[in-house]
């Protein structure tokens, strides 16, 4: 059996196909064009959806998407002004009319776990949290081997923990929240601020190797990302935080990093069996997961 899948998030859309065993082929990304909206985002998505119908034996069609989803309608709950036009539309409706397949839609971050879960470095663990870093924060809890979505679909929005009150406006509408100083896109400001033309790619070239001033930016934004990883462990006493999203194409340059600066910010008995490892399957863990959420959405049913 295999399906479509695909991963909506504030820059790129990602997708492939993908079976059963987990095999991943068929990918490619395209860039969201986010400011057209989100009826154009998932008329975009039906076009792709459409083609790889045509090239494969597709049976269904998974999406993990940004904002808060109400799974089992595969409707948007609530999403930033990012995407404009998005809160409100029910994404499984839409694209099941178009491309006439079951559609299952999932939050992204809960996809990352999801995927990490069923084929990644998630598989042993039954209580553990997934951060994601990208153009905003998101979160994700397993609790006793289940994934947990909270009462009202919104559970994880780490993103939006006040990190320093008062601070940076947010596009949720409060102050100081922790992704107006962690993500990849606050990183990326910190960079445009002291460089001209440097994206973070050739940013953590320099960091790595040891330009003064890109390695002052680094330091800086590791404090402000395990600060926030700080509270998360003490609430929540996890054996493992996993991190996903796009700034895990450092690999083990930054999971050392997070790993050596959290050791000295935690209560002995909080890092006694802490992990943090970065998502085995990097920024296509969400694809894994959109498409575990679509089989076990309608072999449920």
């Amino acid at each position: 059996m295999k399906i479509g899948v695909f991963d909506i998030g504030g820059t790129s859309i990602k997708y492939g196909i993908i079976d059963i065993q987990g095999n991943l082929t068929e990918q490619g990304t395209i860039p969201t064009e986010a400011y057209n909206g989100g009826n154009s985002i998932i008329e975009r998505v039906g076009r792709l959806a459409e083609m790889l119908k045509k090239k494969h034996e597709i049976e269904g069609i998974g999406i993990s998407s940004a904002g808060q989803i109400n799974s089992m309608m595969g409707k948007v709950v609530h999403a930033t002004d990012s995407i404009p036009g998005y809160k409100g539309l029910n994404i499984s409706d839409m694209l099941s009319e178009k491309v006439q397949l079951p559609v299952s839609v999932e939050n992204d971050v809960n996809c990352t776990a999801l995927g990490e879960k069923w084929n990644g470095n998630a598989k042993e663990e039954d209580d553990f949290l997934c951060v994601t870093i990208g153009t905003g924060i998101g979160g994700a809890i397993f609790l006793n081997g289940e994934l947990y979505t909270g009462t009202t679909f919104a559970a994880g929005e780490w993103g939006h923990m006040t990190l320093y009150p008062n601070g940076k406006s947010c596009l949720c509408g409060f102050k100081g929240c922790y992704e107006e100083y962690a993500s990849s896109r606050a990183l990326q400001r910190k960079v445009d601020d002291n460089f001209t033309g440097m994206d973070l790619k050739i940013f953590f070239e320099k960091v790595r190797e040891g330009h003064d001033i890109a390695v002052k930016i680094f330091d800086e934004w590791i404090e402000d990302l395990t600060l926030g990883l700080k509270s998360l462990i003490h609430a929540m006493n996890p054996s493992l935080i996993l991190i996903g999203g796009g700034i895990t194409a450092q690999g083990t340059f930054l999971e050392n990093a997070i790993n050596v600066k959290i050791e000295g910010m935690l209560l002995p008995n909080h890092k006694d069996k802490l992990t943090v490892k970065l998502a085995k399957n990097r920024n296509q863990a969400n694809l894994y997961g959109a498409a575990i959420h679509f089989w076990s959405t309608y072999e449920s049913r």
